[in-house]
């Protein structure tokens, strides 16, 4: 026999919890262990007016940021729409399920405001660093960092094509473009399986 859904009025009251729908293993939890952000608001004190509307919460949107960092969303505005779909960003950003997400703009404004003038994003990641050090997650003595120098041809007016450049690259049957390291790996790759 088919079934049939039952439809019944809507509960009343739902037990729901973040807490218990994020993965225990999930990145943003490991994250959430080493972010500290108390004193965000005292250091930005001096970069908000103390009339008008309150704003929107600057932990708030520093953990939006780191968000967008650690998963790649560049864009703003997708930011913020993917902070109000996804369960386990809106638990990392304290917002619960009906907290309000930002507006892209009033984001941007205050990402290339507020926080670049105050010297905020350097001061975090110093103290998330001296953290991360004290529970030997790094050691500090050393880092890496990758110099290289690529010049870009952003601007099709002044480009300069390859032989008058005095150099050209082999095109890169791959990617259809000049390709620099992935053709060193792929000709390893191909010297390898010839062997």
């Amino acid at each position: 026999m088919m079934g049939r859904r039952q439809v019944e009025q809507a509960a009343l009251f739902y037990e729901f919890s973040l807490e218990k729908h994020v993965p225990p293993d999930h990145l943003l939890r490991s994250i959430d262990r080493f972010v500290d952000l108390d004193e965000v608001r005292r250091e930005l004190t001096g970069f908000y007016s103390h009339l008008g509307r309150p704003s929107i919460d600057p932990e708030l949107m520093i953990r939006m940021l780191i968000i967008g960092y650690c998963f790649g969303i560049r864009s703003e505005r997708r930011l913020c729409e993917e902070v109000h779909l996804n369960l386990t960003y809106r638990w990392f950003c304290r917002l619960g399920l009906d907290g309000q997400v930002p507006d892209h703009s009033t984001f941007s404004k205050n990402r290339h405001g507020r926080f670049r003038e105050s010297d905020l994003f350097r001061r975090l990641f110093e103290t998330m660093l001296r953290r991360c050090i004290r529970e030997r997650l790094v050691g500090g003595e050393s880092f890496a960092v990758d110099a290289s120098l690529i010049k870009a041809d952003a601007n099709r007016q002044k480009g300069i094509e390859g032989e008058k450049a005095g150099h050209r690259r082999p095109m890169s049957p791959y990617r259809g473009e000049n390709s620099g390291c992935g053709k060193d790996v792929l000709g390893e790759l191909d010297s390898q399986s010839r062997n």
